[in-house]
């Protein structure tokens, strides 16, 4: 039985187009959440971060390879922000459904910390997961639609896991 897990780290283009390859990711969908308002839109989403659903098979991937791969591709140590893009909307965060995501989020949160590849801390929110809101069509698969499309994501490091 897949999973989910909800992420924001940035633009969700870039992160959706980067998590879409790993395997045992089985669909992604970009969305809102952790914000005031319902049905939040592109124009109108106050405290919302965008973020990307993973649907994935825990069998091939695990949550925890979910987040060492989170923490490669962007920059946990900016706060409300990921390259050009500034405000909460771009937070860093995971939003965790239950007791033992969270815990598996800070544990890694320590990790990265303690890898020393980053000269600040990091400053990833854990968030508790309330609703995920689809945002608009436009911004599904943006990049495949879009190849020259603005992105700030890429692999910067080797897998935190040994």
């Amino acid at each position: 039985m897949n999973k989910k897990a909800y992420l924001a780290g940035g633009c969700f283009w870039g992160l959706e187009d980067l998590f879409r390859g790993l395997e045992g990711v089985k669909d992604t969908k970009t969305g809102y959440t952790g914000g005031k308002n319902e049905n939040p839109t592109w124009d109108f989403h106050p405290g919302h971060a965008e973020t990307l659903k993973i649907e994935y098979d825990p069998e091939k991937i695990s949550f925890k390879q979910l987040l060492d791969f989170f923490f490669r591709v962007h920059d946990p140590t900016t706060l409300n922000q990921q390259g050009n893009d500034r405000g909460s909307s771009y937070r860093s965060a995971i939003f965790y459904q239950n007791d033992e995501e969270e815990k598996a989020a800070e544990a890694f949160i320590e990790v990265v910390n303690d890898s020393g590849r980053w000269s600040d801390p990091v400053v990833t929110s854990l968030e508790k997961f309330e609703k995920f809101w689809l945002a608009e069509e436009v911004h599904q698969d943006y990049l495949v639609k879009n190849p020259g499309g603005y992105t700030c994501h890429f692999i910067r490091f080797e897998s935190y896991l040994k």
